[in-house]
């Protein structure tokens, strides 16, 4: 896994035509259509897979959580961010990590927490690495076609209807602060 890392920050766009171990992520080939969002999947908090591509043509807002940041807070604001603008097409999507070492021990502590404490609904993945060379496939490419990659919990990755990231944001960027509202509006406008 570590070596198709390094590939993918040396070849990029490439090495694209790989699978990576583990069903994680599915990579197209040379003449293939680019990479989206769709082509990523995460362990489920619940067990199993958090398939990206079943929320095709919706937009995403994938945030890196943990339980005990001073931002976890955004766990209310993210789950009625959901629970609003669910129907006009918006999933939140969490990933608990303990890459900056604030996160509780197993997926079910974690779900256990989020359900209690915030009513969190929305889809979570289970505990995932987000930055440096373990990433997660979905972080790993975010990395390779950005340059970011989250620096603290609860940074996030605006993807569109498309499937490609129409923006990043930071921790302070709360889900209701106006540079991630303005943004969030600019994926609902109607032609």
């Amino acid at each position: 896994m570590a070596e198709i890392r390094r590939r993918l920050v040396l070849v990029g766009p490439v090495l694209l035509g790989s699978v990576l171990a583990g069903g994680m992520a599915m990579r197209p080939g040379p003449g293939e259509p680019a990479m989206t969002a769709w082509d990523f999947s995460f362990p489920s908090i619940d067990e199993g897979t958090l398939d990206l591509a079943a929320f095709r043509g919706r937009v995403l807002l994938v945030t890196n959580t943990a339980s005990f940041c001073g931002f976890t807070y955004q766990y209310e604001q993210l789950e009625k961010l959901h629970r609003e603008f669910s129907a006009r097409g918006l999933t939140v999507v969490g990933v608990p990590s303990q890459d900056f070492y604030q996160e509780k021990g197993s997926n079910a502590e974690v779900k256990q927490f989020c359900e209690a404490t915030f009513g969190v609904e929305f889809p979570m993945a289970g505990i995932s690495h987000v930055r440096g060379a373990q990433a997660h496939p979905f972080y790993a490419w975010v990395h390779a076609r950005l340059g970011w990659e989250p620096t603290w919990n609860f940074n996030k990755v605006l993807i569109g209807r498309d499937g490609q990231v129409h923006g990043t944001f930071g921790s302070r960027d709360e889900p209701y602060g106006p540079k991630l509202q303005a943004a969030l509006a600019a994926q609902f406008v109607v032609a």
